[in-house]
């Protein structure tokens, strides 16, 4: 080979070189703005998800402020007219009361009407508490029981049993089962 066609060769070589590090260099451009391209897409996806759940974060938020305050309102409002139902169903029993005390003040009432009339608000008064699950404890002749007695007394009693409840001084009630007022009583020793 001679010089010439080594020389011709040579330059070849080099701009066969050059043309290979000139589409490497591209390619490796076209690569990094691919990559850059590729980042930039998946930081915009990850922006909008963020901003999504943020989004559905403040709603729950929300949901729950409101939540607590219906549930505030809710137990507020139960407190406040618990009673309301038996009020209610009291009402009728004062009137009854209000219009026997009228009715004993007026000339000709007799002792047996004003009784009848007090007989009659007395069981409206029951009648009340039962619908609501008071009931009334009257232990005479049961025995002494001191979850729902209270003794007063004793004495000795030969017409009764020992430890047998002789007289209730006063009633005793319960609500739902539960003991609100024992009874007042005198027992048999």
């Amino acid at each position: 080979m001679s010089d010439k066609e080594q020389n011709l060769n040579e330059e070849l070589e080099n701009q066969t070189a050059e043309e290979a590090a000139q589409q490497a260099e591209e390619a490796l451009e076209n690569a990094q703005e691919a990559v850059e391209n590729d980042v930039q897409a998946l930081l915009e996806e990850a922006k909008a998800e963020a901003e999504k759940h943020k989004d559905l974060a403040m709603r729950v938020q929300a949901d729950m402020e409101n939540l607590r305050r219906r549930t505030r309102i809710d137990v507020e409002s139960a407190h406040k007219y618990a009673l309301e139902k038996f009020v209610n169903a009291l009402i009728p029993a004062m009137d009854s009361m209000e219009m026997g005390m009228e009715a004993a003040s007026k000339e000709g009432a007799t002792i047996e009407s004003i009784s009848e009339g007090v007989e009659m608000t007395f069981k409206q008064l029951l009648d009340v508490l039962q619908e609501f699950n008071v009931e009334r404890i009257d232990p005479t002749g049961e025995k002494f029981d001191p979850q729902l007695h209270e003794a007063m007394t004793m004495f000795p009693s030969p017409d009764h049993e020992s430890n047998t409840v002789v007289d209730t001084i006063q009633k005793g009630y319960t609500l739902n089962e539960r003991l609100v007022r024992a009874a007042r009583v005198i027992v048999a020793q």
